[in-house]
């Protein structure tokens, strides 16, 4: 890695985590702010959340695209620039529609972020160090967005509008800090496809679509979020409660020990798959996450005591905390990985679009189910998290050696032995410029 690309990382990786502390503020009292703090109802507060998912939804499909032609530093502008003027709206904002409206743009400055940060950080990395990239952009990710509930949480007052007013004047801030430590970036010499004249390919979609490889690992992805992510604030909180009798306070606990988790054991973990098969490590995540599913089922239908079904749901929360930290090094740089070098931000729009998409339809197939039909609940997502390991294998039997295990490649790369789409000839990997 140059001195350059250095650099530029730690900029971006600073600016990602402060972002982070900015969300941290005020998305664990999103629901509450709605609701009660302005007195719009449940209904409205639940049309607001939603309205902050579909938005995401509405602008990913496009994203991508748009990364590719113009550059991610650009896009990161921008949408950092968007997501600061939402939640200034939003803290602002005391009716329905002004809430919905300012909930709406918060929500696609928030999603375009996500992939242009993404690409922003496979620009400056290569195959010997974007899996330490990126498992420190998640660990200071999950760091910013502890701290900023942690420090949120003492300032807010239900009753005084103007407590959750400040929290989003923060977020906006951090917003806008993202923003302008990204507009500071000195990005290494990268081939956009403006810039290199050589436009992006007309149906990306299609492109995508017959890259066998990055298909497996969108369905696996799904299947990864929808059984994790997607059920945490909604069936498997609906399940602990209803099923395991766990206070609703204990339910912080245990989110404060899924983070905990992620931060404390983040560079052992890496140090311990970093140089393993990345199909191999994904499959024993859906292992470790099987189990975790077996103990939350001990602490709901089990006959132990109540502190029992406390450890274990709490311990279930940490086991999702380790399958996350290493995920974290193996998921987002095999799909960087398998890009074509103009496409980088349109492969990381459309994981960004699969994930989005997970944690829509989580919440709703896990929440009834995780407040009413506690034992197959549990049935369904142990078998759910086996198929993260079935699927997982089966991914890796289409991958190169390289791309299943980057230590292996000897000339670093910014796109990894790219397992071309099966309608375009194979050319070597570029080289790192």
């Amino acid at each position: 890695m140059t001195r350059e690309m250095g650099a530029a990382l730690r900029r971006i990786q600073v600016g990602s985590a402060l972002s982070a502390f900015g969300l941290g503020f005020t998305v664990p009292y999103l629901y509450v702010y709605v609701a009660q703090v302005r007195d719009l109802g449940a209904g409205t507060a639940g049309v607001v959340l939603a309205v902050f998912a579909m938005a995401a939804l509405a602008v990913l499909p496009f994203t991508g695209r748009v990364i590719d032609r113009r550059g991610p530093l650009s896009v990161l502008v921008v949408a950092s620039g968007t997501a600061s003027v939402g939640a200034v709206a939003l803290g602002l904002s005391s009716g329905v529609t002004s809430s919905v409206l300012s909930a709406a743009v918060l929500g696609a400055g928030t999603a375009v972020m996500q992939p242009a940060l993404a690409t922003m950080l496979v620009r400056c990395s290569d195959a010997s160090t974007r899996t330490r990239v990126f498992a420190m952009q998640f660990f200071l990710q999950n760091l910013g967005l502890g701290v900023g509930g942690l420090v949120g949480g003492q300032l807010v007052d239900v009753g005084q509008p103007s407590s959750f007013t400040v929290l989003f004047l923060i977020e906006a801030a951090m917003f806008v800090v993202l923003g302008v430590v990204a507009a500071t970036v000195r990005m290494p010499h990268a081939p956009s496809a403006l810039a290199t004249g050589t436009a992006a390919p007309r149906s990306g979609l299609r492109v995508l679509l017959s890259h066998r490889a990055m298909v497996q690992l969108c369905v696996l992805g799904f299947v990864i979020f929808f059984a994790c992510y997607g059920q945490f604030e909604s069936g498997l909180a609906a399940y602990g409660t209803e099923a395991a009798g766990i206070a609703p306070s204990t339910l912080g606990v245990a989110l404060a020990a899924n983070t905990a988790v992620i931060v404390l054991a983040q560079f052992v973990v890496l140090r311990l798959v970093e140089r393993r098969r990345r199909s191999r490590v994904i499959a024993w995540v859906g292992l470790i996450w099987a189990f975790a599913w077996i103990v939350a089922g001990y602490a709901g239908l089990g006959h132990g005591s109540q502190t029992m079904a406390t450890a274990a749901m709490i311990s279930t929360y940490a086991l999702f905390g380790l399958g996350e930290a290493m995920l974290s090094p193996t998921v987002a740089p095999l799909v960087a990985d398998l890009a074509p070098e103009a496409m980088v931000g349109q492969y990381n729009s459309a994981f960004a679009l699969v994930k989005q998409l997970a944690l829509a339809v989580g919440p709703a197939v896990g929440g009834p189910m995780g407040a009413s039909l506690h034992g197959p609940y549990i049935v369904t997502f142990v078998l759910f998290s086996l198929g993260i390991s079935v699927l997982a294998l089966k991914l890796g039997r289409r991958l190169t050696a390289v791309q299943d295990n980057p230590s292996l490649a000897s000339v670093p790369s910014r796109v990894v032995a790219v397992s071309l789409p099966e309608s375009e000839p194979a050319t070597a990997p570029a080289t790192a410029h």
